[in-house]
C-alpha cells in the first residue's frame, strides 16, 4: 500500500507582516479540529484582537542546536527491512529528505548491541562458556547488528548523509558484571578497562562501515537496573571509568567521539554534577544527557548552571501505546520541544522510530511492551503517531548549527525561538491555555500578527 497523505481543512489565522510585504510560512497542529502538521494556505483578511505579544532577540543567543529525531532500535530497523523496496524508500525520503512532505530528522541514536526493544539480549563479545571471560576481546563482533540496524542505517545516510549518530550502550557483556546476567548487575572494576576497548572498538568498526559516531553515552538509564538489557552504575563508578579508563583510551586511539554522561531522568541532577566535578573525568566529558520520566524539565538548567562549558541533550522519551494525540502533543511539545532547549539541550530526541501493531520486537524481564513508535509500520502501511508531529514541528525547519535565541514567555503560550545559519528564524509556540489565543510576534523591526486554537501547536519560519 503506498504512503497516503490526508488532506484535511485549513484554519485560517490572521497575519498582517510589516516588512517587505513578507508572510511567515506556518504549519499547525491542531488535534481537535484534525489538523496534523499541515502548513497552512495564506488566511484571508479578519477581525483580530491581540491578547499577547512574544517577542523574539536574535543578538541574544544560547546553545547551538544538533537536531531532533528518535533511537533507531532493531525493531525499528526490521520493520522497516520488511517493506517493499519502493514503500520503504518513500517513508524513509518523508522521514529524512529535505522535500517538500518531508520532516528533515536530523539526529538519530542508536544502542550499542541489543536495547529492550530487540528480540533478544546480545553483546558484540558474548561468549559460549559462561564462566569464560575475552579480556583482549578476540571475539569482538558486530554481529546482529549487520542484519538489520546497519542495512537501515546505510540506507538513512543514503538520504541524509550529514545526519548526527549518538550511540548507548544498555549492557556490557555479561562474563564483565558482577551478576553473569543481561539484566541488572555492576560492571567488575577488573573489567573496566576491557569495558573501555569494547566501546572504542565499537567506534571503530562503525567507522569502517562508513558510520561516524559523534556522541556516546555511557550507559543508557544507569539507575535502572531492572531492564533487560541494563546495568547499574553509580556516579562513583561512571566518573572512574572516564577518567581512568575510557577518556585515556579514546585519546590513545585517536577517537573524537564525545563523551556524553548520565542519560537518565531529570530527578537525578546530583549524579551528572558528581560525574562532572571529578577532576580527572572531567576534561573528557562533552555533556550531560537526560531523561523526562521523573523529575522537571528544569533541571537541565540546574546542570548547565553548574558546568556551563558543558553540553546538554536530551535522549530520550517515550509514547505509551495506544497513545492520546490530544494529550501527548500537548505534554511533550510542551515539556521537550520547547521545554528542553529552553533548558540548553541541543538535542531533542522521541524513543523509537518505528512500531508494528504488536509493538514487538522486546526482550522478555522488563524490555518495553507499550512504546508506541513515532510511525506503526503494517506491511507496507504508514500510521503517524504523536511522536511523529511532535518532532516534525521542530527537525523541519530548525537546522543543525541553529542557535536558540531568547523569547518572551506570555502566559499561556510556552514558546522557544532560533536563529538559522541563512539568517531565517523559526518559531515554536504552543497554546497551552483552555482558549483561543491572539498574539503579535516582534522580533526586531518585523511584527505579524498571528493566533492558536486552545491545545495547539504551531511552527513560525521567516
Amino acid at each position: 500500500m503506498p504512503l497516503r497523505y490526508t488532506l484535511l481543512p485549513f484554519l485560517l489565522l490572521t497575519f498582517s507582516f510589516t516588512v517587505k510585504g513578507q508572510t511567515p510560512s506556518f504549519w499547525l497542529t491542531d488535534p481537535k479540529s484534525g489538523i496534523l502538521f499541515q502548513k497552512q494556505a495564506e488566511p484571508s483578511s479578519g477581525s483580530w484582537l491581540s491578547t499577547a505579544q512574544i517577542n523574539l532577540y536574535p543578538d541574544s543567543t544560547f546553545q547551538t542546536m544538533d537536531g531532533f529525531g528518535f533511537t533507531l532500535s532493531q525493531g525499528s530497523a526490521s520493520h522497516l527491512l520488511a517493506m517493499s523496496d519502493s514503500a520503504r524508500k518513500s517513508v524513509l525520503q518523508e522521514l529524512f529528505g529535505i522535500g517538500e512532505k518531508d520532516i528533515r530528522i536530523s539526529y538519530l541514536r542508536l544502542s550499542v548491541a541489543a536495547s529492550d526493544l530487540n528480540a533478544f539480549p546480545f553483546s558484540y563479545n558474548d561468549l559460549k562458556d559462561p564462566r569464560a571471560t575475552d579480556p583482549t576481546l578476540s571475539q569482538f563482533s558486530l554481529s546482529y547488528d549487520t542484519l538489520d540496524v546497519l542495512p537501515i542505517l546505510k540506507q538513512i545516510l543514503a538520504v541524509n548523509p550529514q545526519i548526527k549518530l549518538m550511540a548507548s550502550p544498555w549492557s556490557p557483556p555479561t562474563w564483565m558484571k558482577d551478576n553473569k546476567d543481561t539484566r541488572g548487575g555492576s560492571l567488575l572494576p577488573e573489567f573496566e578497562a576491557s569495558y573501555a576497548q569494547y566501546l572504542v572498538k565499537y567506534i571503530q568498526e562503525m567507522a569502517k562501515r562508513g558510520f561516524t559516531i559523534d556522541a556516546l553515552t555511557i550507559q543508557n538509564e544507569p539507575l535502572h537496573p531492572g531492564n533487560n538489557p541494563s546495568l547499574l552504575m553509580l556516579a562513583d563508578q561512571q566518573a572512574r571509568f572516564i577518567g581512568k579508563h575510557l577518556g585515556p583510551a579514546f585519546r590513545q586511539a585517536g577517537i573524537q567521539t564525545k563523551i556524553v554522561i548520565y542519560d537518565h531522568n531529570a530527578d537525578r541532577p546530583d549524579y551528572p554534577i558528581t560525574v562532572l566535578s571529578d577532576p580527572l573525568a572531567n576534561p573528557f566529558i562533552d555533556g550531560a544527557a537526560f531523561h523526562l520520566y521523573g523529575g522537571q524539565i528544569e533541571a537541565l538548567s540546574e546542570v548547565h548552571q553548574a558546568f556551563q562549558d558543558k553540553h546538554i541533550y536530551f535522549t530520550e522519551q517515550w509514547v505509551g501505546s495506544p497513545g492520546n494525540l490530544e494529550g501527548d502533543i500537548a505534554w511533550h511539545v510542551k515539556n521537550l520541544l520547547i521545554g528542553a532547549p529552553r533548558n540548553w539541550a541541543k538535542t531533542v530526541l522521541e524513543w523509537n522510530i518505528s512500531s508494528n501493531p504488536s509493538l514487538s520486537p522486546h526482550t522478555d524481564r522488563g524490555g518495553c511492551d507499550r512504546c508506541l513508535g513515532a510511525i506503526t509500520i503494517d506491511g507496507n502501511a504508514v500510521t503517524r503517531n504523536p511522536a511523529y508531529y511532535v518532532i516534525a514541528h521542530a527537525s523541519k525547519f530548525v537546522d543543525p548549527g541553529s542557535l536558540r535565541i531568547g523569547s518572551t514567555l506570555p502566559e499561556g503560550l510556552p514558546n522557544v525561538a532560533f536563529l538559522r545559519a541563512d539568517g531565517k528564524q523559526v518559531l515554536i509556540v504552543h497554546n497551552d491555555s483552555k482558549a483561543s489565543k491572539q498574539f503579535e510576534i516582534r522580533s526586531g523591526n518585523q511584527q505579524f500578527k498571528a493566533s492558536l486554537p486552545a491545545g495547539a501547536t504551531g511552527t513560525w519560519l521567516w
